[in-house]
């Protein structure tokens, strides 16, 4: 099914036209400001958790946002397909913001986790909330580009982001890296709005049939999340158990929250997000090794090896700005399939690191072919998500894209988590599983990825 576009016929090709300027550096700014937060935290949360006397609550802080925003996503998902996306791109921004200033004024560990579920619920309505802007206010043209304007968003604080927040600390208190943000949130918001005012008004209508169910799903959800998250930072017996309990109740709410025929990979949106999940999964279990795989086989220092990973997120946006500017392939499968085999290739080649007669570097390039992998691969995947969607379901399919990459994440974290810790100490046996876990989840993916176009009777 082809998305009937809400963009005029004379609508502008370009993201820099005075129509869709304001709204392009609004949403772009947006999405980096949940880039920095995500990535930022990370650097202070240990002089937190310091100040506060708060390590007892150290992973809920993380893992509670986590939960919150699976549910956020898909309450966005509801409330943008009966409402549009204004609503919850403002309330969005609101619970970001709010959540924000809980946490930098908090005086108790506590206090600042409550902040952090509270800006983790705002972060979910307000991702969700962007993709159904672009599927809304851009023509079909655009829409990669501007996916390649997010990919290009969160590497910039990717790459800056510790370094600053780790800045902020130490010369102004930790409590300015949640305070800050809010200053360039509010006007960025402000940026967006007059160009959802100009779009086609949608009647309201009453959320669909099952609403509150599917919400209800999505707490299970989140709950079993935050405890995946809880039982990797665990050891032991207790880690077992409860990554065990945490991934039955993945199994039985999941499903329920993405499109019919996800897990036997049906042709068209079932597939592309189960694409999105397995690309993600590779990432991910990858670059979770890689710094300490580095520093323990090679004796990497940690610059050394945050210098890899950076190399990675390089190459991501040199993927996105590639396929951002190339024609329109053929065939919708193209970019997937050269996506999937990057990444493939590359995770799999970073196992080169574990061969001690053989220098690092092409270790290190096969890293640079697995972030291209995914440059090319993510836009594509959010493009095909919008043009297989009904203007009235681009809400709940971009909650479920969105939903299978942060769960499949989440996942093999845990269990990448659970192999390093499962011996004395991580060895290269256990680099070389995870990494080759990392590259089946991109083998199947490449296998997979002719199913994204549907049969022409769908």
């Amino acid at each position: 099914m082809t998305t009937a576009t809400a963009v005029p016929a004379t609508a502008p090709l370009d993201l820099w036209s005075p129509r869709l300027r304001a709204m392009t550096v609004g949403i772009v700014a947006l999405v980096s400001l949940l880039a920095f937060e995500a990535l930022a935290v990370g650097t202070a949360m240990p002089t937190v958790a310091r100040s506060l006397d708060g390590l007892g609550l150290y992973a809920l802080a993380f893992g509670g946002p986590f939960a919150s925003g699976v549910v956020a996503m898909v309450v966005s998902g509801i409330w943008c397909d009966a409402r549009g996306p204004r609503p919850a791109m403002w309330h969005g921004v609101a619970w970001f913001v709010a959540g924000l200033a809980v946490a930098g004024a908090a005086s108790t560990m506590g206090t600042l986790v409550v902040g952090r579920v509270v800006q983790g619920f705002g972060s979910g309505l307000l991702s969700v909330a962007l993709y159904v802007i672009v599927g809304q206010a851009y023509p079909e043209q655009l829409r990669r580009r501007v996916f390649a304007a997010f990919a290009a968003a969160w590497v910039v604080p990717s790459l800056v982001g510790p370094a600053v927040a780790g800045l902020i600390v130490e010369h102004l208190g930790w409590r300015w890296v949640f305070l800050a943000v809010p200053a360039i949130a509010v006007p960025a918001v402000l940026l967006v709005q007059p160009g959802l005012r100009a779009l086609a008004a949608r009647v309201p209508t009453r959320p669909p049939a099952g609403a509150l169910a599917r919400i209800g799903w999505a707490c299970g959800a989140g709950a079993s999340a935050a405890l995946l998250h809880h039982g990797g930072q665990q050891r032991g017996v207790l880690t077992a158990g409860l990554i065990g309990a945490a991934l039955i109740g993945l199994l039985v709410c999941v499903p329920r929250l993405l499109p019919a025929g996800f897990l036997r990979a049906a042709r068209g949106l079932p597939t592309v997000i189960g694409l999105r999940g397995l690309a993600s999964a590779a990432f991910v279990g990858a670059e979770v090794v890689i710094p300490l795989m580095l520093s323990r086989e090679r004796g990497f220092s940690p610059t050394g090896a945050g210098l890899v990973l950076t190399v990675g997120a390089l190459s991501w946006s040199v993927g996105s700005w590639i396929q951002g500017r190339i024609p329109a392939p053929r065939s919708a499968a193209s970019l997937p399939r050269a996506g999937l085999a990057c990444i493939a290739v590359g995770t799999a080649g970073v196992t080169l690191a574990l061969l001690p007669g053989v220098p690092v570097a092409p270790a290190v390039l096969a890293w640079s072919v697995a972030g291209l992998g995914m440059g090319l691969l993510y836009p594509s995947l959010s493009v095909l998500t919008l043009e297989l969607s009904a203007p009235a379901e681009q809400g709940r399919n971009s909650s479920a894209l969105q939903l299978g990459d942060s769960l499949a994440a989440a996942t093999v974290l845990a269990l990448t988590g659970a192999v390093l810790a499962a011996g004395p100490s991580p060895g290269p046996a256990s680099y070389a599983s995870t990494l080759a876990v990392a590259a089946g989840c991109g083998l199947l993916g490449l296998v997979l990825a002719g199913r994204v176009v549907p049969r022409p009777a769908d």
